[in-house]
Protein backbone atom coordinates (compact mmCIF):
# COMPACT_ATOMS: atom_id res chain seq x y z
CA UNK A 1 0.00 0.00 0.00
CA UNK A 2 1.75 3.35 -1.06
CA UNK A 3 2.10 5.65 1.70
CA UNK A 4 0.56 8.39 0.03
CA UNK A 5 -2.21 8.31 -2.05
CA UNK A 6 -3.37 10.46 -5.20
CA UNK A 7 -6.17 12.18 -3.19
CA UNK A 8 -3.32 13.34 -0.69
CA UNK A 9 -1.06 16.23 -1.64
CA UNK A 10 1.67 17.93 -0.01
CA UNK A 11 1.36 21.39 0.87
CA UNK A 12 2.49 23.64 -1.68
CA UNK A 13 2.62 27.61 -0.40
CA UNK A 14 0.61 29.98 -3.19
CA UNK A 15 3.18 31.61 -6.03
CA UNK A 16 2.55 34.86 -4.47
CA UNK A 17 3.56 33.52 -0.70
CA UNK A 18 6.49 31.90 -2.13
CA UNK A 19 8.16 35.08 -3.94
CA UNK A 20 7.32 37.23 -1.11
CA UNK A 21 9.50 34.45 1.35
CA UNK A 22 12.41 34.37 -1.58
CA UNK A 23 12.70 38.19 -1.85
CA UNK A 24 12.23 38.15 2.12
CA UNK A 25 15.38 36.23 2.32
CA UNK A 26 17.29 37.45 -0.18
CA UNK A 27 16.73 41.23 1.56
CA UNK A 28 18.17 39.54 4.88
CA UNK A 29 21.32 38.28 3.16
CA UNK A 30 21.92 41.64 1.68
CA UNK A 31 21.67 43.06 4.87
CA UNK A 32 24.00 40.99 6.44
CA UNK A 33 26.43 41.55 3.59
CA UNK A 34 26.35 45.21 3.70
CA UNK A 35 29.20 47.22 5.44
CA UNK A 36 27.71 47.42 9.16
CA UNK A 37 28.81 50.49 11.49
CA UNK A 38 32.29 50.76 12.71
CA UNK A 39 32.88 52.31 16.65
CA UNK A 40 36.70 53.83 16.86
CA UNK A 41 37.83 54.58 20.32
CA UNK A 42 40.63 56.62 20.93
CA UNK A 43 42.13 58.26 24.17
CA UNK A 44 44.65 60.86 23.92
CA UNK A 45 46.57 61.51 27.00
CA UNK A 46 48.56 65.11 27.89
CA UNK A 47 50.75 66.08 29.70
CA UNK A 48 52.47 69.19 31.40
CA UNK A 49 55.22 69.33 30.47
CA UNK A 50 54.99 67.39 27.73
CA UNK A 51 57.23 64.10 27.44
CA UNK A 52 56.31 62.05 30.36
CA UNK A 53 56.06 58.22 29.55
CA UNK A 54 52.73 56.82 29.67
CA UNK A 55 51.59 53.81 31.21
CA UNK A 56 48.08 52.31 31.02
CA UNK A 57 47.81 49.47 33.75
CA UNK A 58 51.33 48.43 34.13
CA UNK A 59 51.51 48.79 29.96
CA UNK A 60 54.11 50.73 28.43
CA UNK A 61 52.18 53.22 25.87
CA UNK A 62 54.88 56.04 24.73
CA UNK A 63 55.82 59.77 25.89
CA UNK A 64 52.72 62.24 26.08
CA UNK A 65 51.26 63.40 23.74
CA UNK A 66 50.31 59.79 23.17
CA UNK A 67 46.68 58.61 21.72
CA UNK A 68 45.61 54.86 22.50
CA UNK A 69 43.29 53.09 20.81
CA UNK A 70 40.50 50.63 23.47
CA UNK A 71 37.69 49.07 23.56
CA UNK A 72 35.69 49.09 26.65
CA UNK A 73 35.00 52.32 29.05
CA UNK A 74 34.92 52.15 32.66
CA UNK A 75 38.05 53.40 35.29
CA UNK A 76 41.36 53.15 34.00
CA UNK A 77 44.92 53.58 35.71
CA UNK A 78 47.09 55.93 34.31
CA UNK A 79 50.85 56.56 35.66
CA UNK A 80 52.93 58.95 34.14
CA UNK A 81 56.92 59.21 34.62
CA UNK A 82 59.00 61.93 34.03
CA UNK A 83 62.95 62.79 35.18
CA UNK A 84 62.34 65.84 37.61
CA UNK A 85 59.09 65.33 38.28
CA UNK A 86 56.55 63.46 40.66
CA UNK A 87 55.32 60.51 39.29
CA UNK A 88 51.74 60.89 38.52
CA UNK A 89 49.43 57.49 39.30
CA UNK A 90 45.55 58.45 38.18
CA UNK A 91 42.46 56.13 38.47
CA UNK A 92 40.61 57.95 35.25
CA UNK A 93 37.09 57.19 34.75
CA UNK A 94 36.20 56.57 30.99
CA UNK A 95 32.87 57.53 29.88
CA UNK A 96 30.80 56.25 27.03
CA UNK A 97 29.23 59.27 25.06
CA UNK A 98 25.48 58.88 24.70
CA UNK A 99 25.20 56.43 21.58
CA UNK A 100 27.38 53.87 23.46
CA UNK A 101 24.67 53.35 26.37
CA UNK A 102 22.70 50.56 26.95
CA UNK A 103 20.39 49.49 24.31
CA UNK A 104 21.31 51.98 21.92
CA UNK A 105 25.31 50.93 22.23
CA UNK A 106 23.85 47.77 20.16
CA UNK A 107 22.42 49.63 17.05
CA UNK A 108 25.66 52.11 16.96
CA UNK A 109 27.86 49.67 16.93
CA UNK A 110 26.74 47.08 14.82
CA UNK A 111 24.02 49.00 12.07
CA UNK A 112 25.42 52.22 11.40
CA UNK A 113 26.29 52.13 7.93
CA UNK A 114 29.48 54.43 8.38
CA UNK A 115 32.43 54.84 10.87
CA UNK A 116 32.08 56.42 14.18
CA UNK A 117 35.21 57.69 16.13
CA UNK A 118 34.83 58.65 20.02
CA UNK A 119 37.95 60.51 20.95
CA UNK A 120 38.63 61.33 24.67
CA UNK A 121 41.40 63.13 26.01
CA UNK A 122 42.78 63.71 29.50
CA UNK A 123 45.89 66.34 30.29
CA UNK A 124 47.55 66.14 33.44
CA UNK A 125 49.55 68.55 35.46
CA UNK A 126 53.12 67.22 36.87
CA UNK A 127 55.00 68.82 39.90
CA UNK A 128 58.45 69.33 39.73
CA UNK A 129 60.35 66.99 41.82
CA UNK A 130 61.46 68.30 45.36
CA UNK A 131 65.21 68.62 46.01
CA UNK A 132 65.55 67.39 49.80
CA UNK A 133 68.73 68.95 50.78
CA UNK A 134 71.78 66.67 52.23
CA UNK A 135 71.96 68.41 55.68
CA UNK A 136 67.47 67.74 55.96
CA UNK A 137 68.12 64.39 54.68
CA UNK A 138 70.97 63.23 57.24
CA UNK A 139 68.91 64.22 60.06
CA UNK A 140 65.91 62.53 59.10
CA UNK A 141 67.41 59.37 58.53
CA UNK A 142 69.88 59.90 62.56
CA UNK A 143 66.03 60.62 63.76
CA UNK A 144 65.19 57.26 62.29
CA UNK A 145 67.73 55.40 63.77
CA UNK A 146 67.77 56.84 66.80
CA UNK A 147 63.85 55.75 67.33
CA UNK A 148 64.80 52.15 65.99
CA UNK A 149 67.50 51.96 68.48
CA UNK A 150 65.27 52.60 71.30
CA UNK A 151 62.61 50.38 70.44
CA UNK A 152 64.62 47.38 70.21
Amino acid sequence: MPLLSSTHRVFEPPPAVAARCVWLWRGLLMLCLLPSGCMHRRMTIRSDPPGALVMLEGKEYGYTPVAIDFTYYGTREFTLVKDGYESLTVMQKVSPPWYQRFPIDFVSDNFVPFKVTNRQEFVYQMRPQEIVPTKALLDRAKGLRAEAQIKQ
